[in-house]
């Protein structure tokens, strides 16, 4: 699997020629600028993990441009149908399978409201499994209980978890949820993009190698073989 840093919780995984996009923002990302050409993003499949601006920023366009398909909360697929957004599939906490393989949606410790102040729904989490392997996606959540459950749908071969604090887990809430679930390969997000989540990459790498696990914080615009 490939998988492609957008900047804060943007990225793209690429299985088998499909490319799985997650929580498109990357025209407001100060970070990304002059690294990252939204125009240029292609998906096949968009998952949007809850309805905050810096989760969702470019999600209309990047639907409407590639006709990829949404898989978000139905309150989410509801504002994005609004919007022009044709191919969707409404999601709510559970199990279902898909042409690519199957997709677990699980919760997240957040809240979730949209670009226009309205309910975002419950905000949540991804697991796909996949030819290639199985990978979670936290989406923005505090350290949770709810994580121990995450083994249960099968080996992880990498996992993506906030670890900018204030909104999310931070870095030492981070290396404990990894153990929750029990993976060692970690990829860092949502930090540096604002004030509040600016964080010392050097400490937080280390963090996870104390405990004998990866930390990965790729630079935005890099794709990696994992």
């Amino acid at each position: 699997m490939k998988f492609t840093y957008y900047g804060h919780s943007c990225f793209a995984v690429e299985s088998e020629g499909k490319k799985f996009l997650f929580d498109p923002f990357v025209s407001g990302n100060e970070l990304a600028k002059g690294k990252v050409d939204v125009e240029k993003i292609e998906a096949d499949y968009i998952f949007a993990s809850h309805g905050h601006f810096d989760h969702v920023a470019d999600l209309v366009s990047i639907a409407t441009r590639t006709g990829s398909k949404l898989f978000a909360a139905y309150e989410v697929v509801s504002w994005a149908q609004a919007q022009g957004v044709r191919n969707a599939h409404p999601l709510n906490f559970g199990s279902t399978k898909f042409d690519f393989g199957k997709l677990h949606f699980v919760p997240a410790a957040h809240s979730s409201s949209l670009p226009d102040g309205s309910y975002g729904g419950n905000p949540g989490g991804f697991i796909l499994k996949l030819n290639e392997g199985n990978f979670y996606y936290s989406g923005d959540t505090s350290l949770s209980a709810e994580m121990q459950m995450i083994p249960h749908y099968g080996k992880l071969n990498f996992a993506l978890l906030p670890i900018g604090g204030n909104f999310t887990m931070d870095t030492d809430d981070a290396v404990v949820a990894a153990g929750l679930i029990k993976c060692d390969k970690i990829i860092g997000l949502h930090y540096d993009t604002f004030g509040y989540i600016k964080i010392d990459h050097a400490a937080a790498i280390e963090k996870f190698r104390a405990v004998g696990k990866e930390l990965i914080l790729p630079e935005i615009g890099m794709t990696i073989e994992l």
